[in-house]
């Protein structure tokens, strides 16, 4: 968090409330490098430059509510989880925005994706912090998607969002005032246990 008074205020939702179901068990609950990837997640969004986090969790949301017992974060529980990811970013946005009315920006984040830590999260913020655009996201090969910064005025259609729509819609909607950074990192997520083995190394991570 900046201290600078000339500096946005940023807030990051962390989406985790998905149900695994291409994968077969919690996704949030795979561990990678001695921690489970939701808690590797959350760790690094409170260890960057945002200044208010929340942790949007759905499937499994007791067993993932014990991975972030003692973090200094805001922790919502998602009963529509199964209606698809729009309706996490919803409840997350109008969470945070509720706890931090102040906030200029909001950065959304997902749990599977591994590799991401707060230095990637930092690289989204600093872009934005340098030249205030409406978007601000990752690009890895011909893709591009979360992690992703979106300025204040997207406030309203983050909380639209229904069903399946994520928001790279948004992201597509205002291409021309969009940065993108390139975080190869952000491509590997894990949705299958092929992607967790090829995380962790193994041939079998079962």
């Amino acid at each position: 968090m900046s201290t600078n008074p000339n500096q946005p205020e940023i807030g990051l939702v962390l989406l985790a409330a998905g149900g695994s179901r291409r994968l077969g068990k919690p996704k949030q609950l795979l561990h990678h490098r001695g921690e489970s990837l939701l808690r590797r997640a959350a760790k690094s969004a409170l260890a960057s430059r945002c200044s208010k986090i929340a942790v949007i969790l759905g499937a499994d949301a007791e067993a993932c509510a014990h991975e972030l017992e003692e973090l200094q974060l805001l922790t919502v529980i998602n009963p529509e989880w199964e209606e698809g990811i729009g309706s996490s970013i919803r409840m997350g946005v109008t969470a945070l925005n509720s706890a931090a009315p102040e906030l200029d920006a909001v950065l959304l984040a997902l749990c599977d994706q591994a590799l991401i830590d707060y230095r990637h999260l930092n690289g989204l913020v600093e872009t934005f912090c340098a030249s205030r655009p409406t978007v601000v996201a990752s690009r890895y090969g011909d893709a591009f998607g979360a992690p992703a910064v979106f300025h204040r005025s997207l406030f309203g259609d983050l909380a639209g969002l229904a069903g399946d729509e994520g928001a790279k819609k948004i992201i597509v909607r205002h291409l021309r005032s969009t940065l993108f950074v390139d975080f190869p990192e952000a491509g590997i997520d894990v949705d299958t246990v092929e992607d967790y083995a090829r995380l962790t190394g193994s041939p079998r991570s079962g």
